[in-house]
């Protein structure tokens, strides 16, 4: 343990260097290890960050550190010893705390901790910009402050002293922040009320309340570096990513999509037969809107657990058993709030299962859904959970084996962000099917769904929730129901022109996701329409496998695989910066790193028959037409109808396509060597693909050799070189025999 009075040198893990004089001279305290160097000037606790010799973060120029309002100066005597110091610290008011600062490889972490609780803290530093993240807040604030045509992902300039869920449409949560080009990120993990500011100016997280210590992180290096750091911060924290399921990424049904609140046994099993009957891939459904008794008000929820409208589904089992027949999964809808009147209410606040008011009482909420008052459970009660399960198993006693989750309407309480975690977390270990709405930080469902996305609402919004979900570390996207929920009345549902084009277009927009539900029924638009939506469903469920093998891989390193910003991707390309908004349109992501989408969407979906596609470094492909472009070059008014599947294949050309009922290896002539990794759906051991050279045009011979030296049979598609790989086996490719 050494003391900071007088400089010294710190050797072994790390090197320290620890240089201040607390007295007048104010001198700062230097810490360094990992490549990485924290600066702090004791007077306001002024810090920076400095990484490789380069000035990364830049300190505030009032204050570093705030408790409850006032600035936080370091005293005189505190202590470090490795990486790490442990500085004391008083407010001008008196206030005292703790700050612990430990430097790890690729992190640092900041810990506030207050002699009492209940207190404001503040972190501060100098500003940066772009940043991106924040996921359904991003859309938020962008929506209800800025003016349509400023929409875009760059949160610069967003400010939130109460930051919640439950603000307008911000339901999935992460106050994870990335500034790409800087190459750092932050979090501050708590999971209740937060201040998140970011401008070009100044970044603050901190906590409106501090409970106990208040933790933030700093993380560095590239995106990849930067990831898997916050992936570890992640589930060191309690907050799991979980590794998703293959069924979850073939393409859904949505009853109320479908149907309205017209479903029943009978209604949902004819659309479901006749989509299949079309040639829909169909892999999950979701049965709502009204399988729970429709007398009394009191079972109008998905919290009847187990009991049936007998009226409208007479058979349930049945039911499900001829889904599964199919070979497909059979989802409900599924919330943690009790009607008060409702069957399992009474037994729950007896035994102090929900949520409770300052008198210790069962708490009745009102909200959006449901309509009549409920309690709330206490998720983060183990008793409270194991009984709520025990519920959820009367519902898979009939074969329900996935869940769509989906609470909302709490906006004027301030519920915890992790409030459903608990009970997701459980769902994933049972390995049931889970479509994730709610949570903070956790991905503890197989897809991330955004907000409800209908016709009449501005389309720009889906794409720039979407990728601030994938920016803040929800990559699983599911962009809710194609074309939205037409039943619910919101809008005129005759057939115009307009509707026709916005449902090709949602169609190609939405395949390109991790998954994709279809709802409003392909045979009530014109035979153009409905052969698009065919065809794009056609086409993701051919995508599927390469999707789910890059969604493993998120939950390994929580790079976002499945749906990865350019400006991520290319960090230093000063092209992929400001083209994600309602002016540019350039809403393209990479998937994996050999698909490149670039859907023509936004606002103006009914008149733009063109886009400005950027293609970054490499040799890019067309997906359908085959012609190759080189990267690094805007391609200006680029025809894409709706019909035309709007992908670019690039980057290590390798895929894995499910085609003719075969899972291939796709090999695309665009790189001359290199190694790709990927898996297959049943087994997550490794195939490995060694392109050796010379691989230029799909017709030439080519020669593909196992691990043995064994020649292995391929045959050519449109565009590329294809074979059937078995899991763990490594494969190389050459060109000629």
């Amino acid at each position: 343990m050494g003391s900071i009075l007088n400089r010294q040198v710190y050797t072994g893990t790390a090197a320290l260097f620890l240089s201040a004089i607390f007295g007048g001279a104010q001198q700062p305290l230097h810490l360094a290890a990992n490549h990485i160097e924290f600066t702090v000037n004791p007077l306001g606790t002024k810090f920076g960050f400095r990484v490789d010799g380069k000035d990364v973060v830049m300190p505030d120029a009032q204050a570093g550190l705030l408790l409850a309002g006032s600035p936080v100066s370091l005293d005189k005597t505190s202590h470090c010893s490795g990486s790490s110091c442990a500085l004391q610290g008083r407010s001008a008011v008196g206030k005292r705390l703790t700050l612990l600062v430990r430097i790890q490889p690729h992190t640092v972490i900041l810990k506030a901790e207050p002699e009492e609780d209940g207190l404001e803290v503040r972190f501060v530093t100098g500003g940066a910009a772009p940043a991106y993240g924040l996921a359904d807040h991003a859309a938020e604030k962008r929506f209800s402050t800025l003016k349509p045509q400023q929409f875009n992902t760059d949160v610069s300039g967003f400010t939130d002293d109460e930051f919640l869920s439950g603000q307008g449409l911000t339901r999935l949560v992460s106050n994870f922040a990335i500034y790409p080009r800087q190459r750092f990120a932050e979090l501050l993990i708590d999971p209740h009320k937060k201040i998140v500011h970011t401008s070009a100016a100044q970044i603050v997280q901190g906590v409106t309340q501090n409970h106990g210590a208040a933790t933030l992180y700093y993380f560095f290096g590239d995106p990849h570096e930067i990831y898997k750091a916050y992936l570890d911060a992640r589930n060191a924290a309690g907050y799991r990513v979980f590794t998703p399921k293959y069924r979850a990424f073939g393409v859904g049904w949505e009853a109320f999509g479908a149907l309205g609140w017209d479903t029943n046994q009978k209604t949902d099993t004819a659309s479901i037969n006749r989509y299949l009957s079309l040639g829909y891939p169909l892999k999950w459904v979701v049965i709502g809107s009204g399988f729970w008794p429709s007398q009394p008000d009191s079972m109008h929820e998905t919290t009847s657990f187990g009991l049936w409208d007998r009226a409208k589904y007479p058979d349930p089992t049945g039911m499900i058993a001829h889904f599964s027949s199919e070979n497909i999964t059979t989802m409900l809808g599924l919330r943690i709030t009790f009607i008060t009147t409702g069957p399992y209410s009474q037994e729950g606040a007896a035994k102090g299962y929900f949520l409770k008011d300052k008198e210790g009482k069962a708490q009745a909420f009102t909200g959006g859904w449901p309509k009549l008052p409920y309690y709330l459970l206490d998720s983060h009660n183990p008793a409270a959970l194991h009984w709520y399960m025990a519920l959820v198993k009367k519902w898979q006693g009939y074969g329900v084996a996935g869940w769509k989750e989906d609470f909302y309407g709490y906006g004027k309480y301030d519920l915890r962000d992790d409030k459903v975690d608990p009970v997701n977390d459980r769902l994933m270990m049972q390995h049931q099917l889970l479509i994730e709405r709610n949570g903070y930080l956790s991905s503890n469902g197989d897809l991330h769904r955004i907000n409800d996305f209908n016709y009449n609402q501005d389309q720009d919004r889906g794409p720039v929730n979407a990728l601030a979900l994938a920016y803040a570390g929800f990559p699983l996207v599911y962009p809710d129901i194609v074309g939205g929920t037409f039943g619910e009345n919101h809008f005129a549902t005759t057939r115009t022109p307009q509707m026709e084009t916005y449902m090709m277009r949602n169609v190609q927009w939405a395949a390109l996701h991790s998954s994709m539900g279809m709802g409003e029924p392909p045979w009530s638009f014109s035979p153009r329409t409905a052969a698009v939506m065919l065809k794009a469903a056609k086409f993701h469920a051919r995508i599927a496998p390469y999707l789910f093998s890059n969604a493993r891989r998120f939950a390994t390193d929580g790079y976002p695989w499945t749906m990865t910003p350019l400006p991520i991707a290319f960090p230093d390309d000063p092209q992929v910066y400001g083209r994600e908004d309602a002016t540019h349109r350039g809403y393209e992501w990479l998937i994996g790193d050999a698909m490149l989408a670039a859907p023509l969407y936004g606002n103006d979906y009914a008149t733009a028959t063109t886009r400005d596609v950027y293609l970054p470094a490499g040799r890019w492909m067309d997906y359908e037409t085959g012609r190759i472009y080189e990267g690094r070059q805007l391609l200006k008014n680029l025809p894409i109808p709706p019909d035309k599947i709007p992908l670019f294949i690039g980057g290590s050309g390798v895929t894995l396509e499910e085609i003719n009922g075969k899972i291939l290896v796709c090999i695309y002539p665009l790189r001359q060597s290199g190694t790709s990794v990927l898996t297959l759906p049943e087994n997550p051991q490794a195939v490995t693909v060694h392109i050796a050279g010379g691989l230029t045009d799909v017709h030439q011979p080519v020669s593909i050799k196992n691990r043995a030296g064994m020649p292995v049979a391929y045959g050519v598609t449109a565009n590329a070189v294809a074979f059937a790989p078995r899991a763990g086996e490594s494969y190389t490719i050459t060109a000629g025999k």
